[in-house]
């Protein structure tokens, strides 16, 4: 039986033709991946612009900075809002871990009667799951006091806001 008779015909009829479709097999695969890793390549070269050191220091800089600062960062100090919002608001608006929410007259009852000192004092140290200054280190004493008046306040207190200390006053002129 020959192939035309089974109705079947190869599209290779002579040895030059199956050498011809093996070379290309491996050729034209080689030449797309070759063409692949220059395309690769060229979308990370840096610009004409940017020296080499500079291409390497921006692949290489790290994803966050850490900046130490000694008791609120040195310039002027935070205000109340502005401490409950950053670190006190996640737990105080919402009453989660316990915590007494702002507004509440009644959680906060117990706690205003500690007076402002008592309450700068636990939010210092920390209390139940409230940890030490909120969670934010760097925040100051100074400012911690102002974030406890501004909650108590909001919750039926009437605390003055604390004097701001001589050193800080210093170091924002």
């Amino acid at each position: 039986m020959s192939a035309n008779e089974d109705g079947h015909e190869s599209a290779i009829k002579t040895p030059q033709q199956l050498i011809i479709v093996v070379v290309l097999s491996f050729v034209v695969p080689v030449i797309f991946l070759i063409m692949f890793a220059q395309f690769v390549l060229s979308a990370t070269k840096p610009d004409a612009s940017e020296t080499a050191a500079e291409a390497v220091a921006a692949r290489i800089k790290p994803v966050a900075d850490i900046t130490l600062s000694a008791g609120g960062g040195g310039g002027a100090a935070k205000t109340g809002e502005d401490v409950v919002k950053g670190a006190c608001a996640a737990c105080h608006a919402t009453g989660a871990a316990g915590a007494p929410k702002i507004g509440d007259k009644g959680g906060w009852a117990a706690r205003i009667g500690l007076g402002l000192d008592g309450l700068t004092k636990s939010a210092i140290k920390g209390k139940n799951a409230m940890p030490a200054r909120g969670g934010v280190p760097d925040l100051s004493d100074f400012e911690i006091a102002r974030a406890v008046v501004y909650m108590a306040n909001q919750s039926g207190a009437s605390f003055k806001e604390p004097a701001e200390p001589k050193a800080a006053k210093a170091a924002a002129k």
